[in-house]
């Protein structure tokens, strides 16, 4: 009789824990996937990186995503991913549950965002698009540009100017990124583009220094409208070096005039002298004028084999080139004159 009792109270029990169990198993199941409330619609939470499963947990309730510890340490833990979570920026919006906010950090999927620099933007215009930027942090708002170039660590800060130094790209980055780090990373890509390109170069160029290239492909980009033109651009400014004859390129000018310059030239502005008119002085400007691509880099270093000394834009983007000043004008008078 003891022992049938003592059975009864055993298979009691034993169904008593069944049954916790899987309303633990319930419960933690309606919890996993039931939405969080959050406080706003969406949010951004950063998180750190070498962070342990209970920091994790600890920098999501403090960001703004209320979880329960506990069973979040649980749920990461039965599904194995306690050493699979990733640092960076995460977007959560309303009718995330708590598995999809494992699931999401598991994966790695960061909230990547984006700045897009252009070619033939001038290194001012770049400046002003990173500090409209509103997921950078500006740690160089009020620097001047030598003291960007030297907080990247640019030995050309003694230059004061930074133009043509930062590769047009786009760039992606976790928000609250120092503005510094797209700086560093743009003014590295630049300097391996331009060294690539330096590298497979044509021989006897007239150039004494890589940053003479990159002067020289700043220019082909402002004054190219076709693409396939660049390299017979390339050629005439080149063969204007050679000859100990001036660029005259009006970009050059447009540059040295810098806010006094209206949208159109005038007959004095070629005429005024400041060392990037090329009308004025010999050779290249003192420094680039603007932030070249790869295809600019490349015609620089990889000019068409012409001798041609003259080009006129035909209109339409592209333009025609001639080898002697009698042709040149008869190409003037029909593009640009209309006779």
């Amino acid at each position: 009789m003891f022992r049938m009792s003592l059975l009864k109270k055993c298979l009691i029990a034993g169904s008593t824990v069944v049954a916790l169990a899987a309303a633990a198993v319930v419960g933690g199941y309606y919890w996993a996937t039931s939405p969080i409330a959050l406080n706003v619609a969406q949010l951004d939470v950063t998180v750190k990186p070498h962070s342990s499963l209970r920091s994790v947990t600890a920098q999501l309730n403090r960001g703004g995503v209320p979880l329960e510890p506990e069973l979040f340490v649980i749920m990461t833990r039965l599904l194995g991913l306690q050493s699979q979570l990733k640092s960076g920026n995460y977007e959560f919006k309303q009718g995330i549950t708590p598995y999809d906010v494992l699931q999401k950090i598991a994966r790695g999927d960061v909230n990547e965002y984006v700045a897009t620099i252009i070619e033939g933007w001038t290194f001012r215009r770049m400046r002003a698009e990173l500090d409209a930027n509103p997921a950078l942090k500006h740690d160089t708002a009020g620097m001047t540009d030598a003291d960007l170039l030297n907080a990247i660590g640019a030995p050309e800060a003694s230059l004061a100017n930074g133009e043509g130094l930062f590769f047009p790209d786009t760039y992606l980055f976790d928000k609250n990124t120092s503005d510094l780090d797209v700086y560093r990373r743009a003014y590295r890509l630049m300097k391996l583009r331009l060294d690539e390109a330096w590298s497979a170069r044509t021989a006897n160029l007239p150039y004494k220094t890589p940053y003479d290239a990159l002067t020289m492909a700043s220019i082909i980009e402002k004054e190219t409208g076709k693409a396939s033109d660049r390299p017979m651009v390339a050629a005439v400014f080149l063969n204007r070096l050679r000859v100990n004859m001036p660029l005259q390129t009006d970009p050059t000018v447009i540059y040295g005039m810098g806010e006094t310059y209206t949208g159109h030239l005038k007959k004095r502005d070629l005429q005024t002298d400041t060392p990037y008119n090329t009308y004025t002085r010999m050779g290249l400007p003192p420094t680039p004028i603007a932030l070249p691509g790869v295809a600019s880099l490349q015609a620089a270093l990889n000019p068409a084999q012409s001798p041609a000394l003259y080009f006129v834009s035909r209109g339409d983007g592209s333009s025609i080139f001639s080898d002697t000043l009698g042709d040149h004008n008869k190409a003037v008078d029909k593009y640009i004159r209309g006779q």
